[in-house]
């Protein structure tokens, strides 16, 4: 139940992200200026703490949609489906914590 609702929340998570995204993008055509000052706001710490978060909702949302692919697709994938989920989290925590960390280092340090 719980991956089921996690991936819900992820994917209304990815969707909004992608929103706002092109609309930012679509600021250069507009006002470069514009652009420019919404650029500006994401050079903050607040913001490297919610891209820290969008690579963790974007990781677990494509790693539990292989799961659930496999558990729609696999004839044996219903049976396994609480297994794959803890190989879905091992899997997120090992991709996850180092692409955070580098995330981390980059915010503390100059580059």
């Amino acid at each position: 139940m719980w991956s089921w609702a996690l991936h819900r929340i992820t994917g209304v998570t990815l969707f909004f992200f992608l929103f706002v995204h092109v609309l930012d993008t679509a600021l250069v055509r507009v006002s470069p200026e514009a652009y420019n000052d919404a650029i500006d706001t994401y050079k903050t710490p607040l913001v490297a703490l919610m891209e820290m978060g969008l690579v963790a909702v974007v990781l677990f949302h494509a790693f539990n949609g292989v799961r659930v692919i496999l558990v729609d697709f696999w004839s044996k994938g219903p049976k396994y489906q609480r297994l794959m989920l803890w190989i879905v989290l091992a899997i997120w925590f090992l991709v996850a914590v180092p692409g955070i960390g580098r995330q981390f280092f980059y915010l503390f340090t100059e580059h």
